[in-house]
């Protein structure tokens, strides 16, 4: 089947070329066109050009290996495509956005939190706090709101958070 003059095998093989590039474009330039996409609402770019490289992919192969007709190659590699976009959106996408959102923790989040003195808090001195989380633990420097002592193991509530250093009290659990 001819296309423009052109052969589809050679149109599919330009697709897959020119998706392909964009891509490794979209790696180095991705977060100006992710600003600009959810300025304007538009689709997510890397689900077109995913469904564009997989769909020039497929029909390119198709073509060459087999004798079915141009059409149903055309249909069977759109069907293809859709059904592939849908799995990396689902299953890679969706859980990346996600669990790029739920690492993210400010110094005002910490206040109130419990933790543990992994480094003994001396009078006047900082020591290390461990904070445990859902997402993984977060170690920071702490010392004493009311500048007491507060011994390795002990557990700790804390009341402030200043230049990254956490302000402490001891905790007493019932």
């Amino acid at each position: 089947m001819e296309l423009f003059g052109l052969h589809i095998e050679t149109i599919y093989l330009y697709t897959l070329i020119i998706s392909g590039i964009l891509i490794i474009l979209y790696l180095f330039f991705g977060d100006v066109m992710e600003g600009i996409s959810e300025a304007t609402g538009v689709i997510n770019p890397v689900l077109v050009l995913a469904f564009l490289t997989f769909m020039s992919a497929i029909g390119y192969l198709l073509e060459l290996l087999t004798s079915m007709q141009s059409v149903l190659i055309m249909v069977i590699a759109a069907v293809a495509s859709l059904i592939l976009d849908t799995l990396l959106n689902v299953f890679v996408l969706i859980p990346l956005a996600n669990a790029e959102e739920s690492l993210v923790y400010t110094e005002e989040s910490l206040k109130g939190r419990i933790g543990t003195v992994i480094i003994p808090i001396p009078e006047n001195g900082f020591g290390e706090v461990l904070i445990e989380n859902i997402s993984g633990r977060i170690s920071k420097p702490a010392t004493s709101f009311d500048d007491s002592i507060i011994e390795e193991g002990k557990r700790v509530l804390i009341i402030d958070v200043k230049n990254g250093a956490l302000y402490v009290v001891a905790h007493d659990e019932f």
